[in-house]
């Protein structure tokens, strides 16, 4: 395999390389979305695809479902894989697909029975009505497929096998966009066709997903652990939970949306079912220009985040410029067609009369105003995200879709009727922008600062033998665990001078930095924590199978073991005593003191304000108790799972080291016999 320099290697060569897989497979899906349409347009006329345009928010959700569980299981997959725990991974993902079968047949059936009343929440009307049941009963049959499809497709990725995963897309819109015209046009099955082809089409992937499960590379799913653990599977579906709200903002939209036109639309000169089947069309339309911009932003996170850890700042403006040039070119392409030549784009969806044609292009027109500006927006949501600043690239993906766009629909809705629907498309777009723009220069200037003050720094292990080390035959560890405030760095970093062994503490972020892509910056803000506000959650799209949280904490755990494996040493907290769990050559120390103590020593030591120490303490710990518990499924502070816990302040710190040297020497001697 060809081993590509992310560091050094020409830039466009990268981008090209990672952004036009991803490219391809979301525009396969965005054609998934757009084939029907295209078909029943011209074969049943614009009312089946308003039908579908109601349909379309009820499959979001299942697909959001699906996605919680495959994005979820894939994450897992990956952590427990980069732990070294396959039998975990092995439970873990075989229970995430079958609580996914178990909720898509659950799902299915109460959607099935409760149609009526969906199709009216997504803005339904009388003469919809009856193209929309029909063609939503049946795309109903094909949920469980399409659900644990998709649950699967987000698996194979993670086990190594995207061709694979990609290719099972294909199949299924390729054979979708063959059937189509056959039943809508040879069988004259209307809409219904349209359906069956669909679900067709989510069959075959299905079955193409399922044949991969008996040859996974990295892990075996056997009968035995298919028995289902719904405790391990909601655990499973924490980690997709994103996935999830990203999608159901979509259905948010398209119901605030709907909802205006079915209620307003008498009002104005076009009755409510062309609104309805315009503007879906005109979204799906948008969604291809979207898709080609994400792949590329998406394409250079590998580059940018890499280049960003190893200070190469240079590089990561360089990569920026690139991204933000060609989303600019492709969001003025897409411009210029949705002003000049609105009325031919939406007569691919098939012809209709003089009010339709009108309101399409006032849409296109319109509501795609700004499409301009897209580009910069999403491509500077990905950057962040690359950069390891989650909060501010999640803000920017929710100003757009959430902040934004509804409270726009709602207000502007009530002074322009219909009109102030398209409207709030440029008003969302515009303040999306300006949001964009402005963190995306400042964050721009403090890489000009870096680039100008930075210093290459190049992070070698290199442990040396000495003679006065205490030793086994292999080598000896010493993990220390310690509550903030306890003087636990201090007692580990004389323990290690006394004893001869390497210390490692900060140390470790320069190396994670090297092996992880992240920047020193954010390791050391945001190590042993777990980003758990809703914005840092959003963020994390159905395209990503690890958050920067996951990343982080596998690049530590492969630290940890390359320093383990090369000599003796003591290492502080990171979960140090669990990753190197397994070894017989591990001390584990967990050192905690009391809150007088800890104060006392936060003040002293830490500049902390005696009347607030308390309280950042307590948070700093808990932050440490939530981390160690996410990522081991163990108590923080079960002093059962350590070979030693003392509390430090009944000695203090010269003789907490003493008798730490005492216990250690008893448990080496024992170790040896």
């Amino acid at each position: 395999m060809e081993k590509i320099n992310l560091g050094t290697e020409k830039i466009s060569k990268l981008l090209k390389k990672f952004a036009i897989p991803c490219i391809i497979s979301l525009i396969v899906n965005a054609l998934y979305n757009m084939v029907d349409q295209i078909f029943i347009g011209n074969g049943v006329g614009y009312l089946g695809n308003g039908a579908t345009n109601i349909i379309f928010p009820i499959t979001v959700i299942c697909l959001a479902v699906a996605l919680m569980f495959g994005d979820g299981t894939s994450a897992f997959l990956s952590l427990k894989l980069g732990e070294n725990k396959k039998e975990e991974a092995e439970k873990g993902v075989a229970s995430g697909i079958v609580v996914s079968a178990v909720f898509s047949v659950i799902i299915g059936v109460l959607m099935a029975i409760t149609l009526p009343q969906l199709i009216k929440l997504f803005g339904c009307t009388d003469v919809l009505k009856p193209y929309a049941l029909s063609y939503g009963y049946i795309i109903l049959i094909g949920v469980p497929f399409m659900m644990i499809g998709t649950t699967l497709n987000s698996i194979i990725r993670s086990d190594g096998s995207p061709q694979y995963s990609m290719m099972s897309m294909v199949v299924g819109a390729v054979l979708n966009i063959i059937l189509d015209p056959i039943f809508i046009f040879v069988f004259k099955k209307g809409v219904e066709g349209a359906a069956i082809a669909t679900v067709i089409g989510q069959i075959v992937s299905f079955i193409i997903n399922i044949l991969y499960i008996r040859k996974m590379k990295t892990i075996k799913i056997t009968l035995a652990n298919l028995k289902p653990d719904f405790k391990l599977a909601m655990r499973v579906a924490t980690l997709g939970i994103s996935s999830f709200i990203t999608q159901m903002s979509i259905v948010v939209i398209i119901a605030a949306q709907n909802s205006v036109f079915s209620s307003m639309a008498y009002a104005s000169e076009f009755e409510p079912e062309i609104p309805i089947t315009v503007l879906g069309i005109v979204m799906k339309i948008n969604q291809i220009l979207n898709s080609i911009i994400i792949g590329i932003s998406v394409g250079s996170q590998p580059i940018i985040g890499f280049n960003y850890g190893a200070k190469k700042y240079d590089r990561v403006k360089q990569t920026l410029k690139i991204v933000l040039g060609l989303s600019f070119c492709i969001s003025l392409v897409a411009f210029i067609l949705f002003q000049t030549i609105p009325e031919q784009l939406i007569k691919i969806f098939g012809s209709a009369d003089e009010k339709y044609n009108k309101f399409a292009c006032l849409t296109f027109r319109i509501y795609l105003m700004l499409t301009i500006v897209n580009g910069i927006q999403i491509a500077s949501g990905i950057f962040f995200q690359a950069i390891g600043k989650p909060v501010k690239s999640a803000f920017i993906t929710l100003s757009r879709q959430i902040i934004f766009a509804i409270p726009a629909i709602i207000i502007l809705s009530k002074f322009y009727n219909v009109m102030g629907v398209l409207y709030s498309g440029p008003v969302a777009d515009a303040l999306a922008f300006l949001v964009a723009a402005t963190l995306l220069v400042f964050e721009v200037i403090k890489l000009s600062k870096k680039h100008t003050n930075s210093i290459e720094e190049k992070t070698e292990i290199n442990i040396e033998n000495n003679e006065n080390a205490v030793t086994l035959k292999d080598n000896l560890i010493i993990t220390i665990s310690r509550e903030y405030g306890s003087g636990g760095r201090y007692v580990g970093k004389l323990l290690a001078e006394k004893l001869n062994l390497k210390f490692y503490d900060k140390d470790l972020i320069k190396i994670v930095s090297n092996e992880s892509g992240l920047s020193a910056e954010y390791i050391e803000e945001k190590e042993q924590k777990i980003q758990s506000d809703l914005l840092s959650s959003f963020n994390v799209q159905y395209y990503n199978n690890l958050s920067n949280d996951d990343s982080l904490f596998l690049a530590e755990s492969k630290a940890i073991e390359e320093i383990a494996d090369k000599g003796n040493c003591v290492i502080i907290g990171r979960c140090a005593n669990y990753i190197l769990r397994d070894r017989k050559n591990v001390i584990s120390i967990f050192l905690y003191s009391s809150d007088k103590g800890k104060v006392a020593r936060a003040v002293e030591y830490y500049g902390l304000k005696e009347k607030s120490a308390l309280r950042k303490i307590n948070k700093i710990n808990k932050a440490r108790d939530k981390h160690y518990k996410h990522y081991t499924n163990m108590e923080w502070k079960d002093l059962r799972q350590y070979d030693i816990s003392v509390n430090v302040d009944e000695f203090g710190i010269e003789k907490t080291v003493e008798n730490l040297i005492e216990m250690i020497n008893k448990l080496v001697n024992s170790i040896r016999k």
